[in-house]
């Protein structure tokens, strides 16, 4: 078997056997596409062969594929920095929002909801390394942004999200997988519905079998269903 289907079918059993190494249920693990730059057809293809959550980037080139592919029963998760003023579009179009970062961000996210009245379930995404480049809050100001996003009333905070270094060998990733599950760990001692605190949001294509065994719940594959990237 070839293509996406192919691709999809070998992605899931080796989802299965790293459950499986450490004593996870496979179900428990949940797989999102990234399909940033994948055109509408390439997605509703890896729809047709079971795929059900789709990771997006950026909001523009999203609700273009979004509207196209309305007929299909998927959710899609926002994965990419959101700016601001871009909240109001995430809000009607996304059904997860992986990437809030910031108080401010939280914020508009929460008023947008309200405006809607349609509650969001949300994770805080969490930076780890020494990258410039990539986003999330610092490890030391997590808690205080936990603490104020977990009172806000449109906003169902459900856990963590990381985008690690990028190390050639996966093995020197997991310290920074196990990091992430120990935070949320600790938020969960202090969070008022602990019960929903429960998603890992780590892994993606060549690190992803290292993440599901740190405790992943969502690992977000691009290259490994879809094949290289386009510019």
């Amino acid at each position: 078997m070839n293509g996406v289907a192919g691709n999809l079918e070998e992605l899931r059993r080796r989802i299965e056997a790293a459950s499986r190494r450490v004593g996870r249920d496979p179900q428990d693990v949940k797989l999102i596409g990234v399909s940033k730059t994948v055109p509408a057809e390439r997605i509703r293809e890896a729809a047709a062969a079971g795929l059900r959550r789709f990771g997006e980037n950026y909001v523009q080139e999203a609700s273009r594929k979004i509207e196209a592919l309305g007929d299909l029963s998927v959710e899609w998760h926002f994965i990419g920095h959101l700016q601001t003023n871009k909240a109001k579009q995430a809000v009607g179009r996304f059904h997860w929002i992986h990437t809030v970062d910031r108080l401010s961000l939280a914020r508009e996210i929460d008023k947008r909801c309200n405006a809607v009245g349609k509650p969001l379930p949300v994770l805080i995404q969490v930076h780890l390394g020494d990258e410039e480049t990539k986003g999330g809050v610092s490890p030391e100001d997590l808690e205080n942004l936990f603490d104020a996003v977990q009172t806000m009333e449109w906003l169902e905070v459900r856990g963590l999200m990381a985008i690690p270094p990028f190390l050639e060998n996966p093995e020197a990733v997991r310290p920074f997988f196990r990091d992430l599950r120990r935070w949320l760990d600790r938020l969960r001692q202090k969070a008022l519905h602990p019960e929903k605190l429960t998603e890992l949001s780590m892994g993606m294509s060549h690190d992803f079998e290292v993440a599901i065994e740190e405790g992943a719940t969502f690992v977000r594959v691009g290259t490994a269903i879809f094949g290289p990237r386009r510019s």
